[in-house]
């Protein structure tokens, strides 16, 4: 069963100021392995968002019913990676510009984001992604909601 997981609070353990990003692009194995290598980043944490179903099971996720996106928190360091560090990770890791729908909906691209300066940040990312791909990007920019951590999904 997975659980809802709350906004984490602004400052760590340490009272040291970290920052969280919530990013989907594909499957969440393969976002979080990328995220989990850069410099900076402190946690990584799959899951769900964006669907209409409480406590949604990888299962359930994959019938495209619920639907969730397969996304990835990202909890960082913002004195060693920035928030426009981890969007450009983002676009390098999937095709933003190909529509996920039906089944495949929950490897869509989207970017949730937590404050109106990820917002803003997100908003110039796409569009410079359109401007170097000469095409549209269909990567949903969303106010991030309730984050379910997966459950132990099979291989």
């Amino acid at each position: 069963m997975s659980v809802a997981v709350p906004r984490p609070p602004a400052a760590d353990r340490r009272n040291r100021l970290i920052g969280v990003a919530t990013f989907a692009g594909g499957s969440f194995r393969s976002v979080e392995r990328v995220f989990r290598e850069v410099p900076g980043v402190i946690e990584t944490t799959r899951g769900y968002t964006g669907g209409t179903v409480a406590n949604p099971s990888y299962a359930r996720v994959a019938t495209g019913i619920t639907g969730h996106a397969e996304a990835v928190r990202v909890e960082f360091d913002p004195a060693r990676v920035s928030y426009e560090e981890l969007l450009q990770r983002f676009w390098s890791l999937h095709d933003p510009t190909r529509p996920r729908v039906g089944r495949r909906s929950r490897f869509r691209s989207a970017i949730f984001v937590h404050s109106p300066e990820q917002e803003r940040a997100a908003q110039e990312a796409l569009a410079a992604q359109e401007a170097v791909l000469g095409e549209p990007v269909v990567t949903e920019i969303c106010r991030a909601e309730l984050f379910y951590q997966a459950d132990d999904e099979p291989r």
